[in-house]
């Protein structure tokens, strides 16, 4: 076998650290990319509480609130204690769901909301909500959750009915 001529090693090892600076260079560039797609969707501010500013309550119309819970391959029971409610655009108000951990073994859960129709989440204000934390529970343990929120009354007229659903997921993070 002959040895590659020193000229070769070292084109090779140019090439070599030219793919580990551009490797680097694009996990370098991954955050600042990841950053904005989790901004643009909204992904990232889950766990927030949303701001409200002052605001007068629109008695001239009711919006419709449906609730709906979904359990993502979670052996719980989950549900809203009231399916429907009514409120005020600019009202505080305030919805309880009910959860239950039907297994014998503790466990962690996250609940994700969304909305229909899907532009009005952005004037559905929640200001208190079980869905900014994991929630651990311990086996068969039962607990009401609530969430309060506000309709912004900038809410186009045209929506008269807001579904708030959640789908609950297992995570990671059983207190022992």
């Amino acid at each position: 076998m002959t040895a590659l001529p020193v000229h070769s090693n070292r084109v090779l090892l140019a090439k070599l650290c030219v793919v580990v600076v551009v490797m680097f260079g694009f996990g370098f560039a991954m955050i600042p990319f990841y950053n904005k797609i989790c901004d643009v969707t909204g992904l990232r501010d889950i766990d927030l509480a949303d701001k409200v500013n002052n605001t007068q309550i629109d008695t001239s119309r009711s919006i419709r609130i449906e609730l709906d819970a979904n359990l993502n391959k979670l052996p719980w029971r989950f549900r809203p204690l009231t399916p429907i409610v009514s409120v005020h655009p600019g009202e505080l108000a305030q919805v309880v769901y009910e959860v239950e951990n039907t297994t014998d073994r503790p466990m962690t859960g996250q609940a994700v909301p969304s909305y229909g129709p899907r532009r009005a989440g952005e004037y559905f204000k929640k200001l208190e909500c079980f869905c900014f934390t994991k929630q651990s529970f311990t086996p068969h343990e039962k607990r009401q959750m609530t969430v309060v929120f506000v309709v912004d009354p900038k809410l186009p007229g045209d929506v008269a009915t807001i579904t708030l659903s959640y789908t609950f997921f297992e995570v990671e993070g059983n207190k022992t």
